[in-house]
């Protein structure tokens, strides 16, 4: 198994959501976060006064898949999430060892 985390643009949610459930995922966890890369953040104007924002706002996607649909939903993602500008975001893949479902006490790929 695999957990996939991609951050994305706030207004790519819906489509990576949409293209996401298209393939049959039917659980994730998406957090509000901030953070940089090479975008580097930029500068603001507000009342008048000059201010650099270092952290621009993202969306973190995370899913647990079976390492065999791992290409595919990373493909999912990068065409859902793509604008061809700068700061569209970057996608994360490492191994998980075990999933327990609490409810049932499913295991592995059972809990996903």
């Amino acid at each position: 198994m695999k957990k996939i985390e991609a951050i994305i643009k706030p207004f790519k949610i819906e489509e990576v959501k949409d293209a996401l459930a298209e393939a049959g995922i039917t659980g994730m966890t998406v957090s509000e976060v901030k953070g940089y890369g090479r975008q580097a953040g930029h500068t603001e104007l507000y009342r008048g006064a000059e201010y650099v924002v270092d952290f621009i706002p993202k969306i973190k996607i995370e899913v647990v898949v079976k390492a065999d649909d791992v290409e595919t939903i990373i493909e999912k993602i990068m065409t859902a999430a793509r604008t061809g500008k700068i700061g569209d975001g970057k996608i994360f893949v490492t191994d998980i060892e075990k999933v327990v479902r609490i409810r049932t006490g499913e295991e592995d790929e059972e809990a996903i």
